[in-house]
């Protein structure tokens, strides 16, 4: 089916070449309480759910087509939203997460004290708690379309807490493999108590979450959990290597961006679709709605890292390259700029690689096009939550959608 599909798009597209990234239109993001969205084409559905086995030309060709189809051939999912006036995600979320940090501080007592004031140095709740955030709404979310339950099981609300607990274990073990200096406008933990005492504190903080996970005493749920954490190792062994190929980066690289980042949203989102809804099919629409965000997220992350100052955003910017990582601005830079290909095989390991890359991404529309393609991600989470019962919570979810394309830091 995937060859047909290929086959019938590459004969429809034989009559013109795709312009350079260059020629392309600037792109426009919706604002804040605008509607959500069209859904993608079937196209754009078929590309998102197959993205890493195509080669990095067939997506720079989707994309392009997808940019000059008009709306009116796409599918619009705007019959799906409800009249449910805007939600502010974090608002309405808000009462779900009161107490998070301090609940999160309660899974990690410790007699050490240097121990647990490692442990407890990034739950000082000045992170965003955008994963918590999904997590409450997509658990209520689920129950209202179930049974228009309003209440969230205490089990749920624990998905959240771990989710969390996860996320920044892996946050402090990156930090050492970078040997990152700053997280979130301070400095990070490996640089004030060492790398080894940093490893122990994130596997302390992994350990807790997993006393945690076991706590819910749900075994479907434990298996989804775990998943998690088998992708942040291989995401990490992914990020390590590179592929000669051209063809295969950009595939490597979405692939290691949805294990490093979108797994674990994914996966908490249909954690609690799990707990609150039998249906197999909203396990699903939790889970891609989650896979096609974090992947958004990750994407906008990587625009940030050329786009935003230091410190606006908390960290070193082009502190990718300075890693020697090819991210997607820089993968779409590399078609108008084929020279950047000898930089990636070497990771900008020679004097002035990092400059030069910065300057030919800059000049270029790789900006602009993963910012795109982002935008087409969030596109696809919208159609996906949008299959639910109209509720404030699942308006929420759509609303957060253009947040992460909108975000600066």
């Amino acid at each position: 089916m995937a060859l047909r599909w290929w086959w019938r798009w590459r004969c429809g597209a034989s009559s013109r070449r795709a312009p350079p990234l260059g020629s392309l239109p600037r792109l426009r993001l919706p604002g804040p309480g605008s509607r959500p969205p069209p859904a993608p084409s079937a196209a754009m559905c078929h590309f998102l759910q197959r993205s890493t086995i195509l080669s990095f030309p067939k997506i720079c060709n989707i994309l392009w087509r997808l940019h000059h189809t008009s709306i009116s051939q796409m599918c619009s999912c705007r019959k799906t939203i409800s009249d449910e006036k805007y939600q502010d995600p974090f608002q309405l979320g808000r009462k779900d997460l009161k107490n998070l940090y301090e609940d999160i501080k309660k899974e990690l007592l410790v007699s050490t004290a240097e121990l647990r004031e490692m442990c407890e140095y990034y739950f000082d709740g000045k992170g965003k708690a955008f994963r918590p955030m999904i997590v409450v709404l997509m658990a209520r979310a689920c129950n209202i379309h179930h049974n228009n339950s309003r209440e969230m099981q205490a089990s749920q609300r624990s998905v959240a807490v771990i989710a969390e607990m996860i996320h920044t274990a892996s946050l402090v073990h990156d930090d050492v493999i970078d040997d990152a200096n700053s997280r979130r406008g301070k400095m990070t933990v490996n640089q004030i108590w060492g790398e080894r005492k940093a490893v122990l504190a994130g596997d302390f903080i992994l350990s807790a979450a997993s006393v945690a996970l076991a706590r819910i005493g749900n075994t479907t749920i434990i298996s989804v959990l775990t998943q998690v954490i088998e992708d942040l190792v291989r995401g990490e062994f992914l990020q390590l290597g590179s592929k000669e190929n051209e063809n295969e980066r950009f595939a490597h690289y979405l692939e290691k961006t949805f294990k490093k980042t979108a797994s674990l949203i994914a996966n908490s989102c249909k954690a609690v679709s799990i707990l609150g809804c039998p249906d197999p099919k909203v396990h699903e629409i939790a889970y891609q709605y989650g896979k096609n965000v974090g992947i958004a997220f990750q994407l906008i992350d990587d625009v940030l890292d050329f786009t935003s100052c230091a410190d606006h955003l908390g960290k070193p910017t082009a502190a990718d390259l300075k890693l020697g990582l090819a991210t997607g601005p820089v993968l779409f830079a590399c078609r108008q700029f084929p020279e950047m290909n000898a930089m990636i095989m070497r990771r900008f390991s020679k004097p002035g690689d990092v400059e030069r890359a910065r300057k030919y991404v800059l000049q270029s529309d790789g900006v602009q096009q993963t910012t795109y393609l982002a935008q087409r991600y969030c596109h696809e989470a919208t159609r996906e939550i949008s299959k639910l019962r109209p509720s404030p919570e699942r308006e929420a979810l759509i609303q957060l959608t253009e947040m992460v394309l909108l975000r600066d830091k």
